[in-house]
């Protein structure tokens, strides 16, 4: 897990630090939706009731052998942060995060004990249970070696039509992309920092198919405060709540023309082109929403094309609605191999939190 965190002084202050939303002009893709009626199933450490998310958090069920619980209990707050990410609704007139989708429901489904004590065991189980609930989307901040197990509960899901969305995990922890990020249909996320450049811990690999800004970023936190936190897990959520409101703009579209239609959009940074830091580039949400983009060869297909963009956005930051047509991208993703990945990739957050709950954080 990769991120360090600190909590801002007041809910006040953290609306003003979400810089990610202002990077990608989330105001306009407000205007367009705001993910109602799109469910995202968060396989985590559970997700803590708190009061940007009490209107969002559904009753789900902790998949750990001997637990009967309904996935609101996070000793962790990794999952409370990822929903944060992807769902909050802040409260009262300005106070406290937003998300994503803030009107995008969450299930949360917790798969880890205190410590991670799972290793990831329990990602297959979670991601089974989230399909049987009809989730649009499922976010998993987090990741395992392969398993067949894991395998099933992929296309199990992706045969209900359910976009995983996945992190592509962090250095030095993780050596190489895990799993599902890895699996054939999952979306895999890198980082980008505030100038949209690769962070440095943000794992490459050709199965990346976008990033999204993965450092900085204010989101939720256990006992009602607030915390910042850094890593694919991050960029992960922001990519979740991006294809929520996808899903909700266009409810007509099968799982992996959403992944067609991020990837089509996205700006591309890095080297010209896909590359295996940020693959087609950083997620553009208002593109996304608004662009016309071809349709997916094969519309509805269990596995998208490979073929590359034939033109690229300019390797800038997505601040605006660019507005035209998009070329016909997606996922590459081959089959499933072999090969050990490292007991638990946590796919997020180096998990060292400051408190610092009467002063501004100034270590900017």
């Amino acid at each position: 897990m990769a991120a360090a965190m600190t909590s801002p002084a007041t809910a006040d202050a953290t609306r003003d630090e979400q810089w990610h939303l202002k990077y990608l002009n989330i105001k306009v893709a407000h205007s367009v939706t705001k993910g109602s009626g799109i469910t995202v199933g968060v396989v985590d450490t559970g997700v803590s009731p708190h009061p940007d998310l009490d209107q969002n958090l559904l009753d789900g069920k902790d998949v750990i052998s001997d637990s009967t619980g309904n996935g609101k209990v996070d000793e962790i707050g990794h999952g409370t942060a990822m929903a944060g990410i992807i769902a909050a609704h802040g409260h009262g007139k300005s106070s406290g995060v937003i998300g994503i989708a803030p009107e995008t429901r969450i299930l949360p489904v917790k798969e880890e004990k205190p410590g991670f004590a799972n290793a990831g065991l329990n990602i297959a189980p979670g991601i089974e249970y989230a399909a049987s609930k009809d989730v649009d989307i499922i976010n998993v901040s987090l990741s395992s070696a392969p398993s067949l197990a894991l395998q099933r509960a992929v296309m199990d899901a992706q045969k209900r039509d359910i976009l995983i969305v996945a992190a592509a995990g962090n250095r030095p922890n993780d050596f190489a992309i895990g799993y599902p990020a890895a699996m054939p249909g999952v979306l895999a996320v890198g980082a980008t920092d505030r100038e949209g450049k690769h962070l440095p811990f943000s794992v490459e690999d050709n199965k990346v198919g976008l990033c999204a800004p993965g450092i900085d970023i204010e989101t939720t936190y256990l006992n009602r405060g607030y915390a910042t936190s850094r890593g694919t897990s991050d960029a992960t959520a922001i990519v979740s709540g991006a294809a929520a409101l996808v899903r909700a703009k266009f409810p007509d579209l099968s799982a992996q023309e959403v992944i067609h239609r991020l990837t089509a959009t996205a700006t591309d940074v890095g080297p010209p082109g896909r590359d295996e830091e940020c693959g087609y580039g950083i997620v553009n949400i208002v593109k996304a929403l608004t662009a016309d983009v071809p349709p997916l060869d094969g519309a509805g297909a269990s596995e998208p094309s490979s073929s590359p963009p034939a033109e690229s956005s300019p390797p800038a930051p997505p601040q605006s609605a660019p507005e035209g047509e998009a070329q016909t991208s997606s996922v590459n993703v081959p089959a499933v191999v072999g090969g050990i990945v490292g007991v638990l990739l946590l796919g997020g957050l180096i998990f060292s939190l400051v408190v610092q709950r009467r002063r501004r954080r100034t270590d900017r």
